[in-house]
C-alpha cells in the first residue's frame, strides 16, 4: 500500500451509522506528529450535545474540538461539525457554519464539507468515507477526485453500515479501499 509523496494539507472524514465505533478505531491511532487537520462530519441528531468531542478528546493524542463559525483551520487538530449545522471550509482556510436546507436528509452533510474543502484545498485534500447507511459523501468525494485529491473508502466488509462506502466505491474512482483497522496507519503515512 504505497503512499505517494504528494503533499497533502487536510483530511475530511464522512461517517454516519456506526460512526462512534469506526472513529474510535481510527482517531486514537493517529500519531502525535501527524499534523494534518482532520475535519469530520458525523451524522447525528439535531439536538446532540458535545459528547463526541469530549469522548474523542479523552481518547486521542490530538486536540479535538467542535467547530465554531469563523474558526481558523489549524494543523494537528481534529474538528467535528456541530449538530444541526453544515460545516464549510472557506477559501481563507477558516470554517463557516450554515443552517441551510438539509442535503441528503442531513445537516451537517458530508457532501457540503467535502465540496467546500475540495474547492479550498484542491489536490492537497484527502477524503475518507466510513460506515453509513445512505449515499451522503458520494458527490463530495467526486468533487475531491475531480480536483485531484485522494479518496479512501472503508472496505464495506468492515463497515457496520455498508451503503455509504459502497456508494462511493460504485460512483467515484476511489484510490484506496481499506479495512477499518488499516485506515489510521494509512493516515499517519500521509504526513
Amino acid at each position: 500500500m504505497a503512499v505517494s509523496n504528494h503533499s497533502y494539507e487536510a483530511i475530511v472524514v464522512g461517517v454516519s451509522a456506526g460512526g462512534l465505533v469506526a472513529l474510535a478505531e481510527v482517531l486514537p491511532k493517529l500519531d502525535k506528529d501527524m499534523t494534518l487537520p482532520v475535519m469530520i462530519v458525523q451524522h447525528q441528531s439535531h439536538d446532540s450535545d458535545d459528547f463526541l468531542v469530549r469522548y474523542f478528546d479523552d481518547l486521542c493524542r490530538h486536540s479535538v474540538t467542535e467547530v465554531e463559525d469563523k474558526m481558523p483551520v489549524e494543523s494537528g487538530t481534529i474538528y467535528f461539525a456541530p449538530a444541526n449545522y453544515h460545516l464549510l471550509v472557506e477559501p481563507d482556510k477558516t470554517f463557516s457554519l450554515s443552517t441551510e436546507a438539509r442535503v441528503n436528509y442531513s445537516r451537517p452533510s458530508i457532501d457540503v464539507l467535502f465540496e467546500s474543502a475540495a474547492d479550498t484545498y484542491m489536490d492537497r485534500l484527502v477524503g475518507i468515507i466510513l460506515t453509513g447507511a445512505n449515499s451522503d459523501g458520494t458527490n463530495g468525494a467526486a468533487r475531491i477526485k475531480e480536483l485531484g485529491g485522494l479518496i479512501i473508502a472503508q472496505d464495506p466488509e468492515t463497515a457496520e453500515a455498508d451503503a455509504m462506502p459502497m456508494s462511493v466505491i460504485k460512483h467515484v474512482q476511489v484510490d484506496h479501499i481499506l479495512a477499518l483497522n488499516r485506515i489510521g496507519d494509512f493516515i499517519n503515512k500521509l504526513n
